[in-house]
């Protein structure tokens, strides 16, 4: 029997410079990304003293996190973490904050050598610049991140994306598309309760990374995915910009393929 590690994909194709696998299941896609950014961060460290990541914070990314953080023959004490956004207004213990989820599905879970959280308060924008100085330490070599259902790469909505942006992380006004998604993800109970900014890594940022593994599973974000490899390449899809990155591969389901 072939492994979830080793399934392979259904279907391969490239949108410009970007790899597509498609899986028959969520799991065998979390799976198998998981089996090679695993493959990416032992290459990283045979190569080099210390590895950067930087993590997305999403019910998406639940699978992929799992099985990362049950790979066999990593050394995590050598490897430093981040997170791409955070909201806020939230209480500092709030459970729907991005890094208490990526504590308990990823951060927790695993000997880093060191985690960067982002820590909106007492003063965001002080925050955001502190954690572009951290990213500007070093290279980030590889970036786990999803779609969201507006196309939105981090928390660069339509609306606040630039390609050309000239910070790293900055503060953001969430659209409603994207606040709404939170409450779909089951994140949050009412679109009220949904905070109204946000700090996140800009898409410049994200795009300087040696290496991107993103994956999009389920029927909602079908639409988005369809716009990031299929029509032009513009902030109305910011993950259509993925396209150009020159070792990034999209990991997708049936429920998420627009081709299927």
């Amino acid at each position: 029997m072939t492994s979830l590690a080793t399934s392979p994909a259904t279907a391969t194709r490239q949108a410009g410079q970007m790899n597509v696998r498609v899986f028959e299941s969520r799991d065998l896609m979390g799976a198998a990304a998981a089996h090679d950014i695993a493959e990416a961060l032992r290459q990283a460290l045979a190569a080099k003293p210390h590895v950067r990541m930087v993590f997305a914070a999403a019910p998406s990314q639940s699978e992929v996190l799992a099985a990362l953080a049950s790979a066999p023959d990593l050394d995590w004490t050598r490897v430093t973490a981040f997170h791409m956004d955070e909201y806020i207004g939230l209480a500092p213990a709030a459970p729907e904050r991005f890094a208490h989820w990526l504590d308990q599905h990823l951060f927790d879970r695993v000997p880093f050598h060191q985690v960067h959280r982002i820590v909106p308060e007492p003063d965001p924008a002080a925050a955001a610049a502190r954690y572009a100085a951290l990213l500007a330490e070093a290279p980030i070599d590889i970036i786990c991140l999803g779609i969201g259902v507006n196309g939105h790469i981090a928390f660069n909505d339509p609306p606040v994306a630039d390609f050309a942006d000239p910070l790293d992380v900055k503060i953001v006004v969430l659209d409603d598309d994207c606040r709404q998604q939170q409450v779909d993800d089951d994140c949050f109970p009412r679109f009220e309760d949904v905070p109204e900014q946000a700090i996140t890594l800009t898409v410049p940022r994200l795009m300087r990374a040696e290496k991107l593994f993103c994956v999009v599973p389920g029927s909602l974000k079908r639409d988005a995915v369809r716009a990031a490899l299929y029509d032009p390449i513009s902030t109305r899809c910011p993950a259509s910009i993925l396209r150009q990155h020159p070792d990034c591969t999209l990991y997708l389901d049936t429920e998420s393929n627009p081709d299927a």
